[in-house]
C-alpha cells in the first residue's frame, strides 16, 4: 500500500471541511505524515471603482486576512487534539487553483477536501472546487462528503 508523507487539507471552516479535516488528521496520524492546513481566501471583488463608505479596499483586504488568521488559529486549536506535525497556510486566490498550486509546491502525496455534493443546476451555477481539484491535482485526492 502507498504511504502518504505530506498531506494537504483544504478548509473553508464549514461543517463539510471540518468533516474532511477529521479524515486528514486521522490519515496523517496513521502515516506519521506532515499535515498542511490550507485556507484560501476567495479573491474579493475589486471595489476600487465604486464608492464603499468608511473603508478602503486595502483595509477590507487586511481585515479579511486578519479574520482568516484568527479563524485558522481557533480551528486548529479546537480540532487538532494531540497531533502536532502540522503547519498552516492562508492564501488569496481562486480556491481550486491555490489548492493545486500548494499541492505541487509542497510535493503533496494526498489532498483532502470536503465537498458539498451539489448536483444539477447548483453545480452548474456554483461549480465544484473538489471536481476541479480532482481533475488537475498532481497527486491523489480524497473528497469527503457529509453523511446524508
Amino acid at each position: 500500500m502507498k504511504t502518504f508523507s505530506n498531506i494537504l487539507v483544504a478548509v473553508d471552516f464549514s461543517e463539510n471541511s471540518e468533516h474532511a479535516f477529521d479524515y486528514a488528521v486521522t490519515l496523517a496520524s496513521q502515516f506519521n505524515a506532515e499535515l498542511t492546513v490550507l485556507h484560501v481566501i476567495n479573491e474579493p471583488v475589486d471595489l476600487r471603482g465604486f464608492y464603499v463608505p468608511h473603508i478602503s479596499f486595502e483595509q477590507l483586504e487586511k481585515e479579511i486576512e486578519e479574520s482568516a488568521v484568527k479563524m485558522m488559529e481557533r480551528f486548529c486549536s479546537s480540532r487538532m487534539g494531540t497531533f502536532t506535525n502540522f503547519r498552516t497556510a492562508i492564501v488569496t486566490g481562486i480556491p481550486y487553483d491555490e489548492i493545486i498550486t500548494a499541492a505541487a509546491r509542497m510535493d503533496a502525496s494526498l489532498i483532502v477536501l470536503g465537498t458539498h455534493g451539489r448536483t444539477g443546476l447548483d453545480r452548474i451555477l456554483f461549480g465544484s472546487t473538489a471536481e476541479r481539484v480532482v481533475r488537475s491535482a498532481p497527486c491523489p485526492v480524497l473528497s469527503v462528503r457529509m453523511p446524508a
